[in-house]
């Protein structure tokens, strides 16, 4: 039954794919849907709206953004935005949203530095600021006077190779201001630094399937072939980002489309829960024709507390946000000309109570706003993964009445009911939430409880009845109950 509602949902996102048919009451210049149970794209209310734009008319620039490559929000509320095309870096005010100040050069010891191509920002607890210098093949760190307090580069390893070209793109940076950085060309993993700036190794490599014939290829190349060829180690990462915890959020071009994001744990592994459909990869259904075939590619990811986090797809400009199960809440954006649609989008943050999203041909930044239906699934979730199930019960109710068919909504109750020990409403809605294994054990303890509210009975009755046989026994065997008219011996 199963495979043949996955067929069904694929025809129907070969048509839904390629159209506006579920555009949302024509509210948002994007389709706005999710998934069900058995994979059908659903229809649902715009969780974001567009909310206007960052650019050189609204920041009073005399010179626009040229192909800015990265955005990063400092803890105090101030916008970085990585203008590589002009080589400085823009800070915008977190309170006004105009320009703090223009980054172009800055002091290196006492000489005047600048940038070449700056391709990744980052700032740390420190309000430190990161720099990923590429074309200077370095990473420059800065004070808030925009003195250097370290430069990181030409990173020596035996695991490098003599020819290796540091090239920095995207980095973060943790509580101990240990570096993670992405390098062009770096298939090995994440470059780690630490404090000092020197390189310890690789974080989160990703392993890959060989095919048949890249295995025989691989056991009759000779050593020197195989340590030459990259196509067995791992591919690339393409974007980061870090929890308060210290876990790493890295995502990936995966050409199946099954995982475009990982969390990883400081000892490098991959920790991330992937939810009922093991599916971290943006859009389920794809079409195998025309401009936009193929899977989602997830270019960027934003860590936004309380484990939820958003990942960006530059394959067709779409925004996938999951929580800390795995699950996907909500989707919206899209490629176009329309004002809230993108061209490029290169890269993702979160600011404020908006998400930002970089265009790096149009050399805008586009903000969206969370709809009434966006904050309420947000807050519910927050609840949920901080543990009060309760209080979520009213937001998810809300949900429902937004979005009847919203089975996150209808799973959130259900956990709910099941936390305060109510089986049976905690079945119901697990069951139209499609929850099975929250259903199993409501079901068990709905099953536990009524085997616990009847042994009472059941035993007492049971062993009035034994005690009532024992007796008749006993009355008989004593002579006592004869025939009516017989003789005692």
């Amino acid at each position: 039954m199963k495979k043949v509602h996955r067929i069904a949902a694929f025809l129907l996102a070969l048509v839904l794919l390629g159209t506006s048919f579920f555009l949302a009451a024509g509210a948002v210049p994007y389709d706005t849907y999710n998934y069900d149970y058995w994979e059908n794209i659903v229809r649902t209310p715009a969780a974001y709206v567009p909310d206007g734009a960052i650019s050189a008319v609204t920041l009073g620039l005399e010179k626009g953004f040229t192909n800015p490559q990265d955005i990063c929000v400092a803890p105090n509320g101030d916008l970085y935005v990585a203008d590589t095309g002009n080589n400085r870096i823009i800070v915008i005010s977190g309170d006004t949203h105009q320009v703090r100040r223009i980054i172009t050069r800055f002091d290196n010891n006492g000489s005047l530095d600048t940038f070449n191509a700056p391709a990744g920002v980052c700032v740390s607890q420190k309000e430190q600021l990161y720099v990923a210098d590429r074309e200077n093949r370095r990473v420059v760190v800065l004070d808030g006077d925009d003195r250097v307090v370290r430069i990181v580069q030409n990173p020596q390893s035996d695991v490098l190779g003599a020819d290796f070209v540091f090239k920095p793109l995207k980095l973060t940076v943790d509580y101990a201001d240990r570096i993670y950085c992405i390098a062009q060309n770096m298939f090995q993993g994440i470059m780690v630094f630490e404090t000092d700036g020197n390189f310890s190794g690789f974080f989160g490599t990703i392993d890959v399937t060989l095919s048949l014939w890249e295995k025989f290829w691989k056991k009759v190349a000779t050593k020197e072939e195989r340590s030459n060829q990259t196509l067995y180690i791992a591919t690339e990462f393409t974007g980061i980002d870090i929890d308060g915890d210290g876990f790493v959020y890295a995502t990936n071009i995966d050409k199946a489309g099954e995982q475009g994001v990982r969390r990883l744990n400081p000892r490098g592994e991959d920790v991330i829960k992937k939810g009922r459909n093991a599916h971290l990869g943006g859009d389920l259904w794809v079409s195998n024709a025309g401009a936009y075939a193929g899977a989602s590619q997830i270019n960027d990811v934003v860590y936004r507390g309380h484990g939820i986090y958003s990942l960006l797809d530059r394959k067709r400009g779409r925004v996938f946000t999951y929580d800390h199960e795995g699950n996907l809440l909500y989707i919206f954006g899209g490629l176009g000309t329309q004002r809230g649609t993108f061209n490029t989008p290169t890269a993702i943050e979160q600011w404020e109570d908006g998400l930002l999203v970089l265009d790096a041909n149009r050399g805008e930044i586009y903000k969206f706003a969370p709809t009434e239906y966006g904050t309420l699934i947000n807050r519910a979730v927050a609840l949920r993964h901080d543990g009060d199930e309760s209080q979520a019960v009213a937001l998810w109710a809300r949900v429902l009445e937004l979005d009847e068919n919203n089975e996150l909504a209808n799973s959130g109750i259900g956990k709910a009911y099941l936390s305060s020990g109510d089986n049976v409403m905690a079945m119901k809605y697990l069951k139209i939430g499609m929850n099975r294994d929250y259903y199993s054990i409501a079901f068990k303890r709905y099953r536990s409880d009524l085997l616990r509210s009847y042994m009472g009975p059941v035993l007492t009755a049971a062993a009035a009845i034994l005690a009532g046989w024992w007796l008749c026994r006993k009355l008989a065997d004593s002579g006592i109950f004869q025939r009516r008219g017989g003789k005692s011996k």
